[in-house]
């Protein structure tokens, strides 16, 4: 991937392009460095869409910040990461049992530093207590693996294709996070030390995810020209309706890294669904299917739905 002179781009036609799926544009800025960086805030309109442009909700929408980047290494997503953090909550409060006003929680699925991959389960609940995260798919499990290597053998094993060991890289070293048998992952919050007694709501959720190739640029004379994105991330509130809706940015090309997160002003997400990849982990990642894997997650501290006693 080509690395671009760091520009600032502000432009009509910028601010009017709907790159965010709502029905008002907001304003937006875009940077390019060695990654694509793009944020964006509005004072929002009266309504969500989705890809399709079929779905809307009859409730105000409240544009939330939005932080993206995409490019072929870990330098590529660095200081959006960062900057995305520093936002999101500049403490990082680790396995603290809440409720904490501020800050923000991390999972890297690294455990220290182990490469060892997890047996698919369903709730995923390694985290329910210590950072208030519940991981569900409609697929057999979630799992935690190295690209390769270990004593399970990574993904090259637990999804059979040996191509995998080499077009996956991580954010954060050593183990990616996938299902199996779907490319769907939901996410619920709980109150830290509740063990999931305590529905939660967060005012952020941004991922790092690895090898996100489509959209690719494509033109119409290629066989795949102008195939839509892949991977997406829905964010729904306490009421169960969708309050927003992208795309993750794209970076063609084997180990590359996109990242995605939201910024609201105050907490008000209750779950989130992930669509990694346009299909489930297993084929190989070529011109009919884009598979991607998910590395570090991070939102902010959930704060109780209903008020605690």
């Amino acid at each position: 991937m080509k690395k671009l002179t760091n520009i600032l781009v502000v432009s009509k036609r910028q601010q009017q392009r709907p790159v965010m799926e709502y029905l008002k544009p907001v304003q937006l800025v875009v940077v390019f460095g060695i990654g694509l960086t793009l944020m964006g805030c509005g004072d929002g309109g009266d309504g969500v869409m989705n890809s399709a442009g079929a779905q809307t909700t009859g409730r105000n929408f409240v544009a939330p910040t939005v932080f993206q980047a995409a490019g072929p290494d870990i330098a590529s997503i660095q200081n959006t990461v960062d900057q995305y953090r520093a936002v999101l909550g500049a403490t990082n409060n680790g396995n603290a049992p809440g409720p904490i006003p501020n800050g923000r929680r991390e999972i890297n699925w690294d455990g220290g530093g182990v490469d060892t991959t997890t047996a698919p389960v369903t709730p995923f609940n390694t985290f329910l207590n210590t950072r208030g995260a519940q991981f569900t798919t409609p697929g057999t499990g979630l799992s935690q693996a190295p690209p390769s290597g270990g004593p399970q053998g990574g993904l090259v094993t637990l999804l059979n294709n040996a191509t995998y060991g080499t077009i996956f890289s991580t954010f954060s070293p050593l183990r990616l996070f996938s299902p199996v048998n779907s490319n769907v992952t939901e996410a619920l919050f709980f109150v830290p030390g509740s063990n999931g007694t305590v529905a939660a709501k967060v005012s952020g959720f941004g991922a790092v995810f690895t090898d996100v190739d489509l959209p690719d640029g494509s033109g119409p004379g290629d066989i795949n020209g102008n195939r839509p994105s892949s991977t997406r991330i829905e964010y729904f509130g306490t009421d169960g309706g969708l309050i927003f809706s992208s795309f993750v940015p794209a970076s063609p090309g084997d180990g590359s890294l996109s990242f995605f997160g939201i910024v609201f002003h105050d907490a008000r997400i209750a779950r989130v669904r992930i669509t990694s990849g346009d299909a489930a982990p297993g084929p190989n990642d070529d011109g009919t299917h884009d598979i991607v894997m998910m590395d570090d997650f991070l939102y902010g501290e959930p704060q109780p739905i209903q008020p605690m006693p």
